[in-house]
């Protein structure tokens, strides 16, 4: 394949290469004995599910052209795996990681295993070996792999167990994968021991992220990811979100995503309360070592603050509050810009899609968007909010943002002021 790109320096501008999984056999191995433990919330109709989420896959291949990529973490695994190099540093991250499943026993004999079998055991944990290992039903949420800021790629140290494989997916393909051959000095990883994962991090602009500390993203990981960002990019602003140590809004994006460069989608409840003290603005401090670090009145002040313009933050669910809680329920506020002003969103989530309306945002199906744009190339020349169906989709708890993990878009000029 050609080599990829990374070129990330803002969550809107027009998407040209994203890594997704469409789910496999490894769902259908999810059982309601097992779904706990694999920290997966539904028994998903896969047939069905995969149907939605190839659809969504069809509307990135639209966007993207022909100069653009919409790749498949299996197959950039499978095709890692040819090099024995990266057969042997599977396993022995596997068997670091995972040192209950008795996998250092038959570590030899899974590196002998064929790339597509041992890419096979990766995704469901099904071998001819005595091996006991879980199938990765959350790989379809390809967000929490990995996070790209500017030409750099921070890797996620997951953190559950029952992920713990999918981050060695991200860096034996990273690491080993000749399209990334490139970029092989341009990775950050993190010191053991810190949580991380990708839903947290928010591209605003080529010198801003977001970053939340959450359930998944422990505070010490903000801090060494904001000083690799500092150290390493052109990221001079790191605006923190302290979130609930909850399920329900385990990332950032769970509860805040951008629409386009001025637009937002967000939950009340937790995002536009002022005087919370739970956004920190951090910067790199005097010395090498020190940070400067303010508290915000609010994200939405933080925001408007950090970029210098105005920023309008719509309501997931509109402003009845049990719709909002129904809305954020269902990934109303995860949302996925594919180009400035052009969104795609479950369309369980009707009163979302309204208040985008209410901003002059065109609300069409997917299969409207494909049919409109089916003998022409796509042009965002006007506001755009996609409705995705995902009833199946949506029963795994993560959106359309959640999905996607994008590795390069078009370079938005920046607007800071």
């Amino acid at each position: 394949m050609e080599p990829v790109t990374l070129a990330i320096s803002s969550e809107t501008a027009h998407l040209r290469q994203v890594i997704v999984h469409t789910p496999g056999i490894e769902m259908d191995l999810v059982s309601p004995a097992n779904r706990e433990e694999l920290l997966f919330e539904d028994i998903l109709f896969v047939s069905h599910a995969r149907k939605e989420h190839e659809l969504m896959c069809r509307v990135f291949d639209k966007v993207v052209g022909p100069e653009g990529a919409v790749l498949q973490i299996s197959t950039l695994l499978r095709e890692a795996l040819n090099e024995p190099d990266a057969r042997e540093r599977f396993v022995d991250e596997l068997c670091r990681v995972s040192p209950s499943r008795n996998l250092q026993a038959y570590a030899s004999e899974l590196t002998q295993l064929p790339p597509q079998e041992l890419c096979h055991f990766a995704l469901t944990g099904d071998s001819p070996l005595p091996i006991n290992a879980l199938p990765l039903p959350n790989l379809l949420f390809m967000r929490d792999l990995a996070a790209v800021v500017g030409d750099h790629i921070v890797l996620s140290h997951a953190a559950t167990s029952a992920r713990a494989r999918e981050s060695v997916i991200m860096h034996v393909v990273v690491h080993h994968h000749p399209a990334f051959s490139s970029w092989r000095n341009n990775i950050i990883t993190l010191p053991a021991g810190l949580t991380f994962e990708g839903g947290d991090l928010l591209v605003a602009s080529e010198r801003t992220v977001l970053i939340g500390s959450s359930e998944r993203t422990s505070l010490g990981a903000v801090m060494a990811v904001s000083r690799q960002l500092f150290e390493r990019t052109a990221i001079t602003d790191v605006v923190m979100v302290n979130l609930p140590k909850e399920r329900s809004c385990m990332h950032l994006d769970t509860v805040f995503t951008f629409a386009s460069p001025d637009e937002c989608v967000s939950f009340p409840p937790l995002i536009d309360r002022q005087g919370q003290h739970n956004v920190l603005h951090i910067r790199p401090g005097s010395d090498d070592r020190g940070f400067s670090c303010q508290i915000r009145d609010s994200l939405h002040e933080a925001l408007e603050h950090t970029l210098g313009r105005s920023i309008t933050f719509a309501p997931c669910g509109g402003h009845n509050a049990l719709s909002q809680q129904r809305e954020q329920w269902t990934d109303g506020a995860n949302l996925f810009s594919i180009a400035p002003g052009v969104v795609i969103g479950y369309d369980r989530n009707a009163r979302t899609f309204d208040e985008l309306a209410s901003l002059g945002y065109r609300v069409v199906s997917a299969q409207g968007f494909l049919s409109y744009y089916e003998e022409s190339a796509f042009k965002a020349n006007e506001k755009i909010a996609i409705k995705l169906d995902g009833h199946e989709l949506s029963r795994g708890r993560g959106g359309p943002r959640c999905m996607t993990l994008p590795l390069s878009r078009t370079v938005q000029p920046t607007r800071e002021t």
